[in-house]
């Protein structure tokens, strides 16, 4: 057994000081069996430590209904089978770039932006939370022959919020539930962050990309005696959708790691490994420096532009950074893993079956509510996927503007039957004016909850209500099809034929027949905007906007022969799939 502890100047390993060398790698987004790979890929590069974040929402999609907890528990058993320390974040607040930071669509749906503060009703789930989740850490900690050396008390809070009751409550939860590891805060280099987000007598460390001494500087103004540690060094960045893809030049990002280490300080390279936003759980920010603009929502690929990129293959940023990174080892480092197997050769297959969206609402759609006005998405429980809203303008009269007050994010809008148009801002009109009786149908697709800033909370669908010229459109149908209802039985159950002639949005089936199985990367000519699961494993959203161009499928999903493919299609027609 061995202790962990904070000193005066360094951590402390059995009272001898350490510096950590530790990388983020988030094991929800890597396939289970690909840990051990990724794993040691990063102790090759020269790495000691592994972070990870855990998100709420994944394992308590419904209040009280769990999923696979234990997950948590395995990889720490990976990390310390890896030879690496471990340290945990869980929340529970994460930010991530993953689906509304963490937290709940039923939690952030029921007390909107109590949460994240001294407010009884959230600390008491967060409660109800921490204690069906942490034993699993407090078992792994260093004391006990475990892996982990630390654990985090929320996270970047400073850039949220300032309410120290709160986050003194969490740091005194995390202790009761049995941490006895140090605790940490992390947040940006600035004096209205560092002052919101530390917490008296636990370690504060910052999180930046460049310019560390600065930083560190200012890190000391605020906590003048401690170990410096950079919990998140930046060497990369993510996508949103229809934007440019980021890239940071490898040599800029490996000096910075060295003048972080050349500090005396502790790093966290953030991401070391990026891995998948798999099924659908990207998150979204807001444009602008308030984070109050326009909905930018992330891609799928979490790519990051890391040192270890999506598929585990070593860049030249892995390279430069392991030279780095040697010259503070204490001994040799370990040979680089062998790259994982790729599929034998490309493989390309038509959609030949499909059903049409509405059909696939039937058979996997949830029960229909009527209402006065549109629920959100969170009244109808409804977390990843999209709300088809019915509704029917009275008549006769003339044409008037259609109107959508409070829309969050998309909506595909048919009148009578015919696509009439895509809305996507939050107070929208439709093109060409509705004239009386006409049905209409808006087809609202959720496209990531925000993840940071004051928008963080806010709700998904049709949040204001359907105007006629100024006239609300009472009387609505709302029902849900949710990712999750996207199982092989219930898929089985769709009455798909052949595709003939054009066709629309729907799901699509197509087999794939592979030789060699391995990871691959799947694209889909003439595709849109939708889904695709592979084998009933969902890789993900995939959208014609760029800049991802394929979605990235491990090799523990195919199999050899045929292997089959859904795509759930919202926008546009039949494609291919192509895997290579």
């Amino acid at each position: 057994m061995s202790t962990f502890a904070v000193g005066d100047e360094d951590f402390l390993l059995d009272g001898r000081p350490v510096r950590l060398l530790s990388g983020a790698l988030h094991y929800f987004r890597v396939h289970e069996d690909q840990w051990g790979h990724r794993l040691g890929m990063l102790r090759a590069m020269g790495l000691t430590c592994v972070e990870t974040y855990v998100p709420w929402n994944l394992y308590e999609p419904e209040r009280g209904r769990y999923g696979d907890v234990a997950a948590l528990g395995r990889f720490l058993d990976a990390v310390a089978a890896a030879g690496m320390w471990a340290i945990v974040r869980p929340g529970p607040y994460i930010c991530a770039e993953w689906e509304n930071g963490g937290l709940p669509h039923w939690l952030t749906g029921r007390l909107g932006r109590r949460v994240r503060t001294d407010d009884a009703e959230y600390l008491a789930d967060v409660e109800r939370w921490f204690r069906r989740l942490l034993p699993q850490v407090v078992e792994r900690q260093i004391d006990r022959g475990g892996p982990v050396i630390m654990v985090q008390v929320e996270n970047e809070y400073g850039s949220y919020g300032s309410d120290q009751g709160y986050l003194r409550k969490v740091a005194d939860l995390l202790v009761e539930c049995g941490v006895g590891v140090p605790l940490f805060t992390s947040d940006g280099p600035e004096d209205h962050m560092l002052t919101g987000g530390s917490v008296p007598g636990v370690l504060a460390t910052a999180n930046f990309g460049s310019e560390a001494r600065e930083a560190f500087a200012v890190l000391r103004r605020h906590q003048p005696s401690g170990p410096l540690m950079c919990m998140e060094f930046w060497c990369g960045w993510f996508d949103h959708w229809g934007t440019e893809h980021s890239v940071r030049d490898a040599a800029d990002a490996a000096a910075t790691l060295r003048e972080i280490l050349e500090c005396g300080a502790s790093v966290n390279v953030y991401m070391a490994h990026g891995g998948t936003n798999f099924a659908g759980w990207a998150g979204a920010n807001r444009a602008g420096e308030l984070h109050e603009g326009e909905l930018r929502p992330t891609v799928t690929s979490y790519d990051y532009d890391a040192p270890v990129d999506e598929a585990g293959l070593p860049t030249e940023k892995y390279w430069l950074f392991r030279e780095v990174l040697a010259e503070f080892a204490d001994g040799p480092l370990p040979e680089v893993p062998e790259p994982p197997r790729r599929i034998a050769g490309p493989a390309d297959a038509s959609l030949a079956e499909w059903a049409p969206l509405a059909e696939v609402l039937d058979m996997l759609g949830d029960e229909e509510s009527e209402t006065p006005l549109p629920p959100t998405f969170e009244e109808l429980g409804v977390d990843r996927g999209l709300v088809r809203y019915r509704l029917e303008i009275p008549g006769p009269r003339q044409p008037y503007p259609l109107s959508v007050t409070g829309l969050r994010d998309r909506a595909v809008v048919y009148v009578d039957g015919v696509r009439a148009g895509v809305l996507t801002s939050e107070d929208a009109v439709l093109a060409e004016p509705v004239a009386g009786p006409a049905v209409v149908e808006l087809w609202v697709e959720s496209l990531g909850r925000v993840n940071y800033g004051p928008r963080q909370a806010e709700q998904k669908g049709i949040t204001g209500g359907v105007r006629h010229e100024r006239q609300y459109v009472h009387g609505v149908r709302a029902r849900g099809l949710r990712l999750d209802a996207f199982e092989a039985g219930a898929v089985a159950k769709v009455p798909l034929r052949p595709v003939a002639g054009d066709t629309g949005p729907g799901l699509y089936r197509a087999v794939v027949d592979v030789s060699g199985p391995g990871d691959a990367a799947l694209s889909l000519p003439g595709g849109t905007r939708g889904f695709v699961w592979v084998n009933g494993f969902c890789l993900g959203r995939y959208w014609s906007t760029g800049p991802q161009e394929s979605l990235f499928v491990p090799g523990p999903v195919l199999r050899e022969g045929g292997n089959e493919v859904w795509v759930l299609e919202l926008e546009g027609g039949a494609g291919s799939v192509r895997l290579g």
